[in-house]
């Protein structure tokens, strides 16, 4: 059996798996959250590096032959090293993919001004790992970013929904669009945020474009194993789908429903180390 491979430092990433399934129903999966180490995004660059390689090599060993890091900061800190750097040496026919480039990729069919918002958290926007990838592929665009520090613990204390939750998200997207008047397209790029979607709109101002990471990143990785069948070959077709947690399964599994329909059953992983 050789599963995707999907990681988060967390839940936020099933938001990113959910869409995946949903475009991609027939594979199967095997999700990894190191929730006992987390958060990242106040980590330094060689710790989140460190930490996602012990992942990857995990879920190598179960099999995965592609492993997608759905955790924007293990893409911002650690996707480059462990392609460049780890694959060649531990096996160059396997794949690890982020969720960076698939969200900017096809920006510029999205706005209509050329000016983009991103919203995530600390760690993220400190990185600026989403103006770096945008510059890369559209260097006419303008991008301005707002770090959004209570958005994430509003959701995973089930907050997200509530009236408090308002003037949190009013501030952050006041903001953004202070820093720029011509911002016509917003980036969530937290995996979290989609939990708060609903809010966001309630106070975004008509004619604003709202960009969540899942569709986007399903649908890269489903034009990308169209291009690559030697990759989609060994990917197995059982529609299963695998949970682990390096946290208790009990509260992963709790924590779980936020992000995902019904209950799903956990298992733990003690340790991640590399071979």
């Amino acid at each position: 059996m050789t599963p995707i491979g999907i990681f988060d430092s967390g839940y936020g990433g099933l938001t990113i798996l959910e869409r995946i399934r949903e475009q991609l129903p027939e594979y199967d999966y095997l999700y990894l959250g190191d929730n006992a180490r987390s958060p990242y995004g106040t980590r330094s660059f060689e710790v989140v590096y460190g930490f996602t390689r012990q992942a990857v090599q995990w879920l190598f060993r179960q099999g995965c032959q592609l492993v997608i890091l759905a955790c924007n900061t293990a893409s911002a800190k650690a996707l480059r090293t462990i392609q460049q750097k780890d694959l060649p040496v531990i096996d160059p026919q396997r794949r690890v993919l982020g969720i960076i480039r698939p969200t900017v990729e096809n920006i510029d069919k999205i706005t209509g001004t050329f000016h983009i918002g991103i919203l995530g958290t600390p760690g993220t926007i400190i990185s600026r790992s989403y103006p770096l990838e945008i510059e890369k592929l559209f260097p006419e665009m303008i991008v301005e970013s707002e770090a959004c520090p209570i958005w994430v613990p509003l959701v995973e204390n089930n907050e997200h929904d509530k009236p408090g939750a308002d003037y949190f998200v009013k501030q952050h997207i006041e903001n953004i669009l202070q820093k720029d008047a011509l911002i016509d397209t917003l980036i969530l790029a937290c995996t979290h945020y989609p939990l708060l979607e609903k809010k966001i709109r309630e106070h975004l101002p008509g004619g604003i474009r709202l960009v969540s990471q899942g569709k986007l990143v399903a649908e890269s990785l489903k034009d990308y194993l169209c291009r690559h069948p030697e990759i989609e070959s060994q990917c197995s077709k059982n529609a299963t789908c695998r949970f682990y947690t390096t946290e208790s399964e009990e509260k992963f599994s709790s924590m779980a429903s936020q992000f995902l329909k019904g209950k799903i059953g956990a298992e733990r992983v003690y340790a991640l180390s590399d071979l």
